[in-house]
């Protein structure tokens, strides 16, 4: 019974955010023509009035927005792009915020970018070698190369963790001290959907929390899997 009841929390705190996030940004993406642009007007829009030098905007095949800072290319799904809905409107701001943090400087933000570069091989790669390492220990019958294989694996697992940690006040920043006070002063939304944009927006940052409580998990599984 409470391993039933710990399966069901679990699996409402990892894909309920992810859900609702999906529910929220769908219920928004209706058509308002009293809106001034669309969202890929707005980005070029907002280009330009911050000076955002270098900074491309892109329809994106995917249906993935983001904000390439490798490229300086804001990229947008094409129901984003092409949409005149609150979901367009306001998911565009918030990629937006994130090209301002890059030419502000801002510090998260950069650390996040170079974390990205590795992130996607650490996972991997940290697996392997706590595999790898009751047999490597075995056979060298050398405990100090065991330790120190075990200690680099739990150190890999570890970057993903600080990985996610860190975009959260990442994207909080984007959405909450970027893109709404840029939606708000700018009267690019009217007064009564606020309340609306700030329910897009944090829709959208609970998908990360669920991403860093399930690299928490992971971790965590690893250390008891260790422990045995």
């Amino acid at each position: 019974m409470l391993l039933a009841l710990t399966l069901i929390i679990l699996i409402i705190v990892l894909f309920g955010p992810q859900l609702w996030a999906g529910h929220v940004l769908k219920r928004y993406n209706t058509r308002i023509d009293e809106l001034p642009g669309t969202g890929g007007e707005l980005a070029e829009h907002l280009l330009k009035r911050y000076a955002l030098d270098g900074v491309n905007v892109e329809k994106s095949e995917q249906k993935n927005d983001h904000y390439n800072p490798e490229e300086k290319t804001i990229m947008l799904a094409e129901d984003i792009y092409d949409g005149k809905s609150l979901t367009a409107v306001v998911v565009t701001a918030h990629e937006v915020g994130h090209a301002i943090q890059h030419k502000m400087g801002h510090r998260p933000f950069f650390l996040r970018w170079r974390l990205a570069r590795f992130i996607a091989y650490t996972e991997k790669l940290a697996s392997i070698i706590l595999i790898v390492f009751p047999f490597a220990a075995t056979l060298t019958r050398m405990p100090g190369v065991g330790a120190i294989i075990l200690l680099v694996g739990i150190a890999l697992m570890l970057l993903p963790v600080v990985f996610h940690l860190i975009t959260l006040p990442v994207e909080w920043d984007a959405s909450f001290k970027r893109a709404l006070p840029i939606l708000i002063e700018g009267e690019y939304i009217p007064q009564s959907a606020i309340p609306v944009a700030r329910k897009i927006l944090t829709a959208a940052a609970l998908t990360y929390v669920a991403a860093s409580l399930a690299s928490v998990l992971n971790f965590y599984r690893w250390i008891a899997i260790l422990r045995r």
